[in-house]
């Protein structure tokens, strides 16, 4: 079982990227199950639309996560509620729409736990996330409730993802932090078997400040008048990782980092 999560999707150049050439991808690198973070895939650069969702869909994603954005679009409060797909971070606050944790059916009859959680330092005010995965851990067992376990971490800091890696190592498939948008070089398998990456990186474009518009970013950081946030619209790169997964035990075999596009090249 092959699976390819894709990082924080920015705005409509990341949007436009992965529709375009997901189906492509999927085939060229045997890809069997999708997961992608669409948080920031709103043309504002803040949450998503149902229809985004569905564009999402349509061009083989199987799994949406979010994070700390996913309620900027109200109209998702409803969908998330009707669509079991599009997941939202476990340890927010109840009561909130939605769930943050989904097991999915897919060819083979491999049954694939997909887990969103969202990280407590410098993030919106959420449960406590190591006690959280605690009790899920408590009463969701790899190879007995699902047969392979991934687990988006949405977070600000590369310490606090370190650390929920080891606690779930030996415990699920795949590790993968999201939230910063900029990949990070350390894609390994750790000791008990999980295969971890800090930061998937985004799907948007590269030239601007994690993705949105850097002649406006920086008059931002200058104290200088400046628009709200918006997202940069040009060409466009789609980052993540790809994970071999061993059915039998429900751990990794290998992984590797994901990027499709010239953007991250040092040409």
């Amino acid at each position: 079982m092959r699976i390819l999560f894709l990082g924080d999707v920015v705005g409509i150049s990341g949007c436009s990227k992965l529709t375009r050439n997901l189906r492509n991808e999927i085939d060229r690198k045997k890809i069997d199950f999708v997961i992608v973070n669409g948080e920031n895939a709103a043309a504002q650069g803040v949450g998503l639309t149902r229809e985004i969702c569905k564009d999402f869909f349509n061009a083989g994603v199987d799994v949406v996560t979010t994070g700390n954005h996913v309620w900027d679009q109200k109209e998702i409060m409803d969908f998330i509620d009707k669509e079991e797909r599009l997941l939202r971070p476990l340890n927010l606050f109840e009561p909130a729409p939605g769930k943050g944790f989904q097991i999915y059916n897919t060819k083979y009859d491999i049954k694939i736990g997909v887990l969103n959680l969202m990280g407590n330092v410098f993030m919106k005010k959420c449960e406590d996330v190591f006690e959280v995965s605690k009790n899920f851990l408590t009463v969701n067992k790899l190879k007995k409730d699902f047969d392979l376990l991934v687990v988006d971490f949405h977070g600000e800091i590369t310490s606090e993802k370190n650390a929920i890696g080891h606690f779930f190592d030996g415990k699920a498939t795949l590790v993968v932090g999201t939230h910063t948008h900029i990949p990070t070089n350390d894609a390994r398998i750790l000791s008990n078997g999980t295969a971890y990456q800090t930061d998937a990186g985004m799907c948007g474009d590269y030239d601007s400040v994690i993705g949105m518009n850097k002649e406006n970013s920086l008059n931002r950081f200058f104290k200088k008048k400046s628009l709200k946030h918006f997202p940069s619209t040009g060409y466009a790169t789609l980052c993540g990782v790809i994970v071999d997964c061993d059915v039998r035990t429900g751990l990794a075999s290998s992984i590797e980092s994901y990027v499709y596009g010239d953007q991250l090249k040092n040409t």
